[in-house]
């Protein structure tokens, strides 16, 4: 649980900081006054034209034998600019490896009070008990020596859990563990929210897969930076699904929020999981997992542990607002280009193919 106080004015070191959820991170820390390091490669913040320029920048390389910049050999190595520094706490999110997080948790264990990793709810084995919270089992690899994330992704969560517990080891009753879904909101590069207010904003009628009371989970960027930035100053240790909103949410909920980000006249047609999946190359729609089977419990993770420790959701509205209105700032070749949900023209020939069959019944 949260401790009863709120520490002030840490010097707090962020594995990242530039790429979906960092900024948020850094965002919150400087405002309520804590002095922030940022360490990454540097790519993202060239790419971008320069990031918080107050924020104190350590460039590196996570693995600890290559380094920053890769066209040039005398960019700094690894972690070598972090040797020799300390800070109060370390937020990590970039760890996918874990000969790299394992290398970071060592290196800065005897300077760091509080390791802040950033898992995933991937890292469960399973996912078909309704509301399973932090002492689900854990996925496991059968060769933990392998580094790639196999063509399904199907090592991502093993690979987790292995990061995770080379933080635990590295620094036992000092690591904070935060498994978050599907996290959202504005400079999402998944599009796998986004996809549902712009095509809500597109308007006509909308394929939506299932049925309306099926269930999903999500967590708004902010709402994470925001929240780990509190585990930070009130020293909570621990392991936490970050999950929300802080109860069910429904697929008719999130499109109702979606909508009332908008002023389109969409209409939703429900079409059911079977039509969809005899139809797997053109059904491709994200967030929405079929709550059957071995994922009738993924979208219905306890959060009781998370929220006890301080969390706290934005309406999912203001999630869609926020989102849509960041998608429409971005250049228009990147507005054509939607990375998640089926194409318009797949969308279009699933509809005709189910009202064809609703007719023939």
């Amino acid at each position: 649980m949260a401790a009863p106080f709120r520490q002030k004015g840490l010097k707090i070191l962020i594995l990242g900081g530039t790429g979906f959820i960092g900024p948020d991170e850094v965002k919150t820390a400087v405002a309520r006054g804590h002095t922030v390091t940022i360490f990454n490669r540097g790519k993202t913040e060239k790419r971008k034209g320069g990031m918080f320029p107050d924020v104190e920048k350590l460039y590196g390389n996570r693995d600890p034998e290559k380094v920053a910049d890769d066209t040039d050999p005398a960019s700094p190595k690894g972690l070598e600019s972090l040797k020799g520094r300390s800070w109060d706490v370390v937020i990590d999110n970039s760890g996918y490896v874990p000969r790299i997080t394992k290398a970071s948790a060592e290196l800065l264990a005897p300077n760091v009070k509080q390791y802040i990793y950033i898992s995933s709810v991937s890292a469960y084995a399973a996912h078909a008990t309704l509301n399973a919270d932090e002492t689900d089992t854990l996925s496991t690899m059968a060769d933990p020596t392998v580094e790639e994330m196999g063509a399904q992704f199907e090592n991502y969560g093993p690979l987790k859990v292995l990061c995770e517990k080379s933080v635990e080891a590295a620094m036992p009753g000092r690591a904070t563990i935060v498994r978050p879904g599907f996290i959202v909101g504005p400079g999402d590069p998944t599009d796998r929210f986004t996809y549902w207010p712009v095509r809500v904003d597109r308007g006509g009628e909308m394929l939506v897969p299932g049925t309306p009371e099926d269930p999903v989970q999500i967590i708004d960027t902010r709402d994470l930076g925001e929240w780990l930035i509190t585990l930070a100053e009130s020293q909570t240790i621990g392991v936490f699904n970050a999950v929300g909103p802080a109860g069910r949410l429904s697929m008719k909920e999130m499109l109702a929020a979606c909508k009332a980000a908008t002023t389109s006249d969409t209409t939703l047609t429900w079409v059911d999981t079977a039509f969809l999946e005899a139809r797997p190359e053109q059904a491709n729609f994200p967030i929405w997992v079929p709550p059957a089977g071995e994922y009738a419990g993924f979208a219905t993770r306890s959060n009781a542990r998370a929220v006890a420790a301080g969390l706290k959701f934005r309406t999912v509205a203001d999630t869609a607002k926020a989102t849509l209105e960041w998608f429409k700032s971005l250049p228009e070749d990147r507005q054509a280009k939607l990375a998640a949900g089926p194409k318009p023209e797949d969308e279009k020939a699933i509809l005709a193919a189910w009202h064809e069959a609703q007719g023939k019944k």
